[in-house]
């Protein structure tokens, strides 16, 4: 089994799609789906299942990442702030 190489290709690229995976590693994307359910089902994954579309052309796949991971803000993003209300500065 390829679980292996997918697992790291997810701990090296973060969260990807089943078919950049195969590409990535040259594994056929049926393969790839295997490893990824046997890794799911083991809770190391998680895998959601996306729709796209590419023009008129429909793609079905799973985009997956390594359990627990939270990836980093965007860059840009405002800190929340403390105070949310308007200032009172009526004595």
């Amino acid at each position: 089994m390829h679980t292996d190489q997918v697992l790291n290709q997810l701990k090296k690229h973060g969260q990807l799609l089943d078919a950049e995976i195969a590409s990535a590693t040259g594994i056929t994307l049926a393969q790839v789906r295997k490893s990824l359910n046997e890794l799911s089902s083991r809770g190391e994954i998680s895998q959601c299942s996306v729709t796209r579309f590419n023009g008129n052309k429909r793609i079905d796949g799973f985009q997956c990442r390594i359990s627990g991971y939270v990836p980093p803000a965007a860059p840009g993003r405002k800190a929340a702030s403390g105070n949310k209300g308007p200032a009172n500065t009526a004595d």
